[in-house]
């Protein structure tokens, strides 16, 4: 048996699929649909594909009907649908078994249902065939507008670019079918950007398609549009926004702001001073806005600088102005960038230039002394008042002041108020051939408009020094010296300065009468004495004086006279004075030696005085403290015995522990707690009287000055001695560390209540005890 399973129109086509029912058992046999497709056949049940299209706006959709070959019409077949989407998306007649879709479907969500069917008997409620799978396809609709995932779009291209230069690529998504038809094809188009920009229409990519200039607009917003189904009607859009910013190249150069600077410069004002700022601007920015400024004449008293912060042209002082030679200047300034692109060479073909003209301020300078520097010469010994030179000073400005001249720290030369350098002292090129000093020139209409100069002055040297000695000479002739022997060369020396070398001339006396001894002139500054007879005696001439004249060859020239001494000898068999040299060398050196030995004997003595009076202070300071010689320190002494109270009477004797613990000898005088009792009965019976207490006062005084064992320094002695004028007396507990028997305390019971107590304990209870 033949069925037919009949879909509903798809696309506007209406299909017609066979479904062949064969018989159980009967074999499998292939038909061929007309159309050219092929269907496979297998017992009772046809496999096959249903198409439903998406988005269908009908609450019950028919899809298709499914038949079982062995159903012969009288209802008693049950059709049931099986799987992802059965009952909730898909329903199925249980009669008729046609498939309804009761929900909208989207492609996107999914394309794919694979459903299974069964027909059951209802009167025997067993499954007429087994299950078989079937498919139900969602066929695509142009329900998807075009969309730019990567948003937002930002691309940068350099400025001035040539036509047809890549700026971005946009990229659009469509989730339509792309093998529906053209329901996902795109094509791109420009909304706004012309005339700067193109896109090319299936690629997205944007380019550029006329020149632009940073500096007039730094940034543009193009919108491109997508459109599906290759743009024709009924096609869905989307668009998006691209940002594209120019980036700067160096197409301009810079420019002065102003095409003339005025400036001043004080003369007064040091080299590398700032004069003032020159600025130029360049529409440019970063690298290409930094600027070069140059003077384009050779200055030499100007230049300019950059600062690479700021970028301005700084002008500073190559070289000091003087207002008197030159008060004005005009210099020119040109500024470019230091790096250009060889492309871009052509727009910095000339650089821009300024005029600086420069005023030069005038200022009230110190005198200008004409040398920077004077040396002046004198020759020694001139008289006071000798004239050494003349400096001079002038006043630079305008004015001219009069100029005043001093000397500072100078005891020897003087200056007056035309420049002339004077001496006040006399001079001595032996004690100071150079001086050196400060001129100092004072503009006398401004005293605070001063300068210095230095001047050194040499003084030459005149012929006012004799020659003499060259040092002190020990010279001895042997006793048996014979007649021509050498015992001596000298030397001479002169302090006066020579223009040429020193030459000395040497000769004996003319007051010489001994021929003893001869002098020979070695022509080179140096003599020799000789012997001038054989034999000496040392007995009958030890010693010998020989007058030495020494002429230098100065203008005029000078002699003096010099002495030599020489010893006589007794040289022994060694025939050589060495021995007479040693012999007075040991001489003196005993004599040091006796020296300091007695220097030491001195010092020994010193030192044992003082080690003396040292033990004697130390032994006196131990026989005065004696208990120092023992463990002596500050002692902490802990009773635990508790005494009775006001009560208790006999607990402890006072005197016992007033007693001192230790006892020092001292001299016998009158015991000091019967002299304290004297003194109060006296001051009982004298009353309020300064004499008692000043007489108290003397005699501890006396007693401590005398007192051998008081320390020996200034100390503060407190007594307890009470005065006159109290009604009750003394309360003092001075007196009752000593039991006297006949004392009577019955008047303290005359005292009233507050001497109650003290009643009780020293009244008739005291007595009784006793």
């Amino acid at each position: 048996m033949n069925c037919w399973l009949l879909l509903p129109f798809m696309l506007g086509i209406p299909l017609l699929w066979p479904c062949i029912i064969a018989a159980e058992n009967s074999k499998t046999e292939e038909v061929r649909h007309p159309a050219g497709s092929h269907l496979r056949i297998r017992r009772g049940w046809m496999w096959n594909q249903f198409f439903v299209p998406e988005e269908m706006n009908k609450t019950r959709h028919h899809i298709g009907q499914l038949r079982s070959d062995l159903d012969n019409g009288n209802n008693s077949f049950q059709y049931k649908l099986l799987g992802v989407g059965a009952e909730s998306l898909f329903v199925i007649d249980e009669r008729t078994g046609d498939i309804y879709a009761v929900q909208k479907l989207d492609r996107e969500e999914r394309s794919l249902y694979t459903l299974r069917a069964q027909v059951i008997d209802t009167t025997t409620g067993r499954a007429v065939e087994p299950e078989s799978e079937f498919v139900i396809r969602v066929s695509d609709i142009n329900d998807n507008e075009p969309k730019f995932l990567d948003e937002p779009y930002e691309a940068i291209v350099p400025e001035m670019s040539p036509e047809g230069t890549l700026v971005i690529q946009v990229t659009a998504s469509d989730a339509d079918d792309p093998s529906s038809g053209n329901n996902a094809r795109l094509v791109y188009s420009l909304l706004q950007g012309q005339p700067y920009f193109s896109i090319e229409p299936t690629t997205g990519k944007i380019r550029i398609s006329s020149k632009m200039d940073r500096e007039l607009q730094d940034e543009y917003w193009v919108i491109i549009q997508a459109k599906d189904m290759i743009g024709l009607p009924g096609a869905l859009s989307g668009t998006t926004s691209v940002l594209i910013k120019l980036s700067d190249v160096n197409d301009n150069k810079p420019i002065f702001k102003d095409s003339l600077y005025r400036l001043t410069v004080s003369e007064s004002a040091p080299v590398g001073t700032s004069i003032g700022k020159i600025m130029a601007y360049d529409r440019d920015i970063g690298e290409n806005a930094e600027m070069d400024y140059s003077i384009e004449d050779d200055s030499r008293t100007f230049d300019v600088i950059t600062n690479n912060e700021t970028q301005e042209g700084i002008i500073i002082l190559k070289k000091k102005v003087n207002f008197e030679d030159q008060n004005h200047y005009r210099i020119r300034a040109k500024v470019k960038n230091p790096q250009v692109d060889a492309h871009l060479r052509e727009y910095h073909t000339e650089a821009s230039t300024t005029v600086i003209k420069i005023q030069v301020e005038d200022v009230d300078e110190p005198p200008v002394f004409l040398l920077p520097y004077y040396i002046f010469e004198i020759f020694e010994e001139c008289p006071h008042g000798s004239s050494v030179g003349t400096v001079s000073a002038t006043d630079p400005d305008q004015r001219k002041s009069p100029i005043g001249y001093s000397i500072t720290r100078s005891e020897v030369f003087s200056v007056d108020d035309n420049g002339t350098i004077f001496t006040t002292n006399p001079l001595d090129r032996e004690t100071s051939a150079w001086y050196n000093l400060s001129v100092t020139a004072t503009e006398k209409y401004n005293i605070a408009q001063i300068s210095s100069v230095p001047v050194y002055v040499q003084v030459l040297n005149i012929n006012d020094h004799a020659p003499e000695f060259s040092e002190y000479y020990e010279t001895y002739v042997c006793e048996n010296a014979v007649s021509g022997q050498v015992i001596q060369t000298i030397s001479a020396v002169d302090r006066d300065e020579s223009i040429e070398h020193h030459h000395f001339y040497f000769n004996l006396s003319m007051e010489e009468n001994n021929s003893s001894f001869a002098i020979i002139d070695n022509q080179d500054n140096t003599a020799v004495i000789l012997t001038n007879r054989t034999g000496f005696s040392l007995q009958e001439e030890p010693v010998f004086y020989i007058a030495i004249l020494i002429a230098d060859n100065g203008i005029p020239s000078l002699t003096s006279t010099n002495t030599l001494t020489v010893h006589v000898c007794d040289c022994g068999d060694a025939d050589s004075t060495q021995t007479c040299s040693h012999k007075d060398f040991m001489l003196s050196m005993g004599f040091k030696a006796e020296v300091i030995t007695a220097i030491l004997i001195c010092i020994m003595i010193i030192f044992g005085f003082i080690f003396l009076n040292l033990g004697l202070k130390q032994r006196r300071k131990q026989t005065l403290f004696p208990e120092k010689s023992e463990e002596f320190r500050e002692n902490i002494f802990r009773y635990d015995d508790e005494g009775g109270g006001e009560a208790d009477t006999e607990a402890f004797d006072i005197a016992q522990l007033r007693g001192s613990a230790v006892m020092r000898g001292r001299k016998p005088r009158r015991p000091a707690r019967a002299e304290m009792r004297s003194l109060y009965r006296q001051s009982l019976q004298v009353g309020p009287d300064s004499a008692v207490f000043r007489k108290f006062i003397l005699e501890k005084l006396e007693e401590a000055d005398t007192d051998p064992c008081a320390p020996p320094f200034d100390s503060l002695q407190t007594y307890a001695f009470e005065g006159t004028g109290s009604s009750a007396g003394s309360l003092s507990s001075l007196d009752s560390a000593v039991s006297d028997h006949d004392e009577n305390y019955d008047y303290l019971n005359e005292l009233g209540p507050r001497f109650k107590r003290l009643a009780y304990m020293f009244g008739s209870t005291m007595q009784s005890k006793n």
